[in-house]
């Protein structure tokens, strides 16, 4: 049988419980099919408090010979400011493997009931993940003082700004055929203007899709009031973002909301993950959602070429939903899920 190699970092707070779940339905699902050797590391806000430092010098290199990296969840604001473990952890990993394309499906599960009446909602936002406003470019100038300057600039390069729509271009060509760019080019008129140029120059590429331009005010109100007339969205990281914590609140709470920072070329391991954070209230209590940790579990394996595995993790999610259980916050405990997950796996 394969053998996949995957780099666990369970990170803080809720990341333990949920990550501990994924990896019980990924040891069902793989059972007598493919074999997973994990590596767990302890890289935290707990690792950043005791060493310094999110983790250690080498740790890209320590990572870079894995198939796949899981992540359960990073931060703890009391202890430890949320732009030190962001920028210490989370997106170096991301630019140091290009994982430039970040992938958030959007869908009402059966079962689900979301704030809105949103029926056909299915929507796959494509977020362009290791440049734009999360560049980290700028700084500060007479820190603390009545003249006091900070410049955060955004950098776009044609490289990564053609990549991520051809990448949204591609995904909307296997899906409903309809890509919606998201910009904000009439206030933004070099970033976001050259963004517009290049979506029309790749469509010609690509007659069979419909393209379609929204700003990105519009586009939130879009989601809300006619999410069904949407396919695929592609946008910057800023605007992905916001957009993608749209998504997961009309899907039902941050708890179904899964994602994937993938490396299309498979150069470097890709990086999957909950996004709902690490919620330290709740830690340990065996309360926290599962489902997007697990539904993040199925789009490693689809990365992997475990297709078949992939979509019967995601049919034993709906199953389990379908009957009431993780259908609402705090209806079910984490454990609960699982169970009836992995149930619903070897039925």
């Amino acid at each position: 049988m394969t053998t996949y190699t995957l780099a666990l970092i369970p990170g803080d707070g809720i990341g333990t419980d949920v990550t501990d779940a994924a990896m019980e339905v990924l040891a069902a699902v793989a059972k007598g099919r493919f074999d997973v050797e994990t590596t767990r590391f302890p890289w935290s806000c707990e690792y950043y408090l005791e060493h310094g430092t999110m983790m250690p010098a080498d740790g890209i290199e320590t990572l870079r010979g894995f198939d796949a990296i899981y992540l359960g969840a990073v931060g703890w604001p009391e202890t430890v400011p949320d732009s030190v473990s962001l920028h210490g952890l989370l997106l170096p990993i991301r630019k140091a493997f290009n994982q430039y394309a970040n992938i958030r499906p959007h869908r009402l599960l059966a079962g689900v009931e979301g704030p809105l009446k949103a029926e056909g909602f299915d929507i796959l936002c494509i977020r362009e993940n290791t440049e734009g406003e999360y560049s980290g470019a700028g700084g500060r100038v007479h820190e603390g003082k009545d003249n006091e300057v900070a410049v955060e600039t955004s950098v776009f390069t044609r490289a990564g700004v053609e990549r991520i729509l051809r990448f949204g271009f591609e995904q909307a060509r296997a899906r409903r055929k309809h890509l919606t760019s998201v910009t904000k080019s009439n206030a933004q008129k070099y970033s976001m203007v050259f963004w517009d140029e290049v979506t029309r120059e790749l469509a010609a590429e690509y007659p069979d899709v419909t393209v379609s331009h929204m700003h990105i005010d519009a586009m939130a109100a879009k989601m809300v009031m006619a999410p069904q007339d949407l396919d695929v969205v592609v946008a910057s990281n800023l605007f992905g973002d916001i957009l993608t914590d749209l998504g997961a609140a009309i899907q039902g709470g941050l708890g179904f909301a899964a994602s994937a920072n993938i490396n299309p070329d498979r150069s470097a391991p890709s990086m999957f993950e909950p996004v709902h954070g690490s919620a330290p209230d709740i830690a340990g209590k065996n309360i926290a959602n599962p489902i997007a940790a697990i539904w993040s579990v199925a789009q490693m394996l689809e990365h992997l070429g475990e297709a078949e595995a992939a979509a019967e993790v995601l049919a034993a999610i709906e199953a389990a939903t379908a009957t009431g259980i993780g259908s609402r916050p705090g209806a079910s405990s984490t454990q609960e899920i699982t169970a009836a997950v992995i149930a619903a796996l070897e039925a």
